[in-house]
């Protein structure tokens, strides 16, 4: 079967639940009539609840940013997949590049978040992706090759039917830069061939994979016709619903 193809908005450290209110009051009858895609926003924790509620019955479903890999404990400023589950949250990222950067996250909690938001039910979108100086050294094949192995550790593909990835490339994060169509294909086919090995090929053939890099409504339809990208995961050009909404429906 034909992958369904899977757009996710990353906001990042943006909006109020206020402004989060008025992002889909606006963005929602914009696309209410789209479905080929599924459409994914993933909000900062403040904003799920009011998120949730004001897509309820919709075609867009809402994702948070992080969680953590217990159920519950003393892990200050930490939220765990049964409270996200609690307030109808579907998805998830887990080891977004500016979590790895800025906050220590590592391939091993990447496969320890991953486990657990498996076995809640939540969607787990997996980020991966080399930083400028590993693309120019070559390295490229070899990162995603070690952020996979270390990702898939130990999960069964029975247990890990719901996973999605996404390939970002750091240094095409935020900074205007973009992959070409055919490097970011190129990538895809690597992270699929690993898929392939940890889970086997008839998974890794229904396998999504989402780019994201400064996915913008002009590139976006030149990225989507590579047979290997499955969707994106867009940031800033997610923030305005005009913009976004525009770029759901290349």
């Amino acid at each position: 079967m034909p992958r369904k193809k899977l757009i996710a908005a990353n906001w990042k450290m943006y909006k109020t639940p206020q402004q989060t209110a008025a992002f889909f009051e606006e963005f929602l009858p914009l696309v209410v009539d789209h479905s080929r895609d599924e459409i994914v926003v993933c909000t900062p924790y403040i904003d799920l609840h009011t998120a949730v509620a004001a897509a309820k019955g919709s075609n867009v479903a809402v994702g948070a940013q992080n969680l953590h890999w217990e159920k519950e404990g003393a892990f200050t400023g930490e939220v765990s997949a049964p409270m996200l589950l609690a307030i109808g949250v579907t998805h998830v990222l887990i080891g977004h590049s500016e979590r790895r950067q800025y906050f220590n996250e590592t391939d091993d909690t990447v496969n320890r978040k991953l486990e657990y938001a498996l076995e809640c039910g939540l969607t787990p979108i997996v980020c991966v992706g080399e930083v400028l100086e590993e693309r120019e050294a070559g390295l490229t094949e070899d990162v995603l090759r070690r952020q996979c192995m270390r990702a898939f550790n130990g999960i069964s593909a029975r247990k890990a039917a719901k996973l999605v990835i996404a390939y970002e490339p750091v240094w095409a994060i935020g900074t205007g830069k973009t992959a070409t169509p055919d490097m970011a294909a190129a990538a895809h086919a690597d992270i699929r061939h690993e898929a392939a090995k940890a889970f086997g090929d008839d998974f890794a053939a229904q396998l999504r994979i989402l780019y994201g890099g400064s996915v913008k409504p002009d590139n976006c339809p030149s990225l989507m016709c590579e047979e290997d990208i499955d969707g994106a995961l867009v940031g800033g050009a997610s923030l305005d619903p005009q913009n976004f909404a525009k770029l759901v429906k290349y």
